[in-house]
């Protein structure tokens, strides 16, 4: 008889202490909102109105100390769950207040500094020594133009080996008719003709050759 005593004095100690809250309140609200809605004040508000009315059936001398206990037991993990519910809730609070002024510092430095570059564009800093400095098609047409360079400069080469080989025989001179009657001083040297009807080679193509 006495543990059931006990707990019927401890039971009573709690509805005691939880009708301090006063009707004022309207602690019974607390069961009209969602479960993701509730705080830990309204979980003491819910144990307010339980405890009233245990009360009242424990007065009515019915043996409900048992179930009086398990619902107090209840009454704790549910306030542990919602305390440990608002507590996330409160970090995530921070955490996106945190990510949205991280967010508006980026964009007032990018909106204070070079415009921000569209779709298919590309900001480049100018300062950058290892910047590009010239477009795709540029550079297509630079290596495309030194190929082709490096290709005549070859074939020159190979050229140049044969005549000094004597493979290839020099161009003969071409027949000139000289006008006796002209001063000598104005006479063409065979040379100089030859030289303006040499056929033309690559290597003549690449460079401009003048015999003083």
């Amino acid at each position: 008889v006495e543990p059931k005593r006990k707990k019927r004095n401890i039971c009573q100690e709690l509805c005691g202490s939880v009708m301090e809250f006063g009707e004022e309140s309207s602690p019974a609200l607390a069961f009209e909102k969602e479960a993701f809605e509730l705080t830990v004040e309204d979980v003491y508000d819910i144990s307010y109105v339980i405890g009233r009315d245990l009360l009242k059936i424990s007065n009515t001398g019915e043996e409900v100390s048992d179930l009086q206990f398990r619902i107090v037991r209840v009454l704790e993990m549910f306030e542990t769950l919602v305390n440990k519910y608002n507590l996330s809730l409160e970090e995530l609070k921070m955490e996106r207040d945190n990510l949205k002024s991280e967010l508006d510092r980026i964009i007032k430095e990018s909106s204070s500094g070079q415009q921000t570059a569209g779709p298919n564009q590309l900001v480049i800093d100018l300062t950058d020594p290892n910047r590009p400095r010239f477009t795709m098609q540029e550079l297509k047409e630079v290596l495309q133009e030194r190929n082709q360079l490096k290709a005549q400069l070859m074939v020159a080469q190979e050229e140049l080996q044969l005549y000094k080989s004597g493979i290839l025989p020099q161009a003969e001179p071409a027949m000139v008719e000289v006008d006796l009657k002209t001063p000598a001083a104005k006479e063409h040297k065979p040379e100089t003709i030859n030289d303006t009807k040499e056929e033309k080679t690559t290597i003549g193509k690449l460079f401009s050759f003048r015999r003083k």
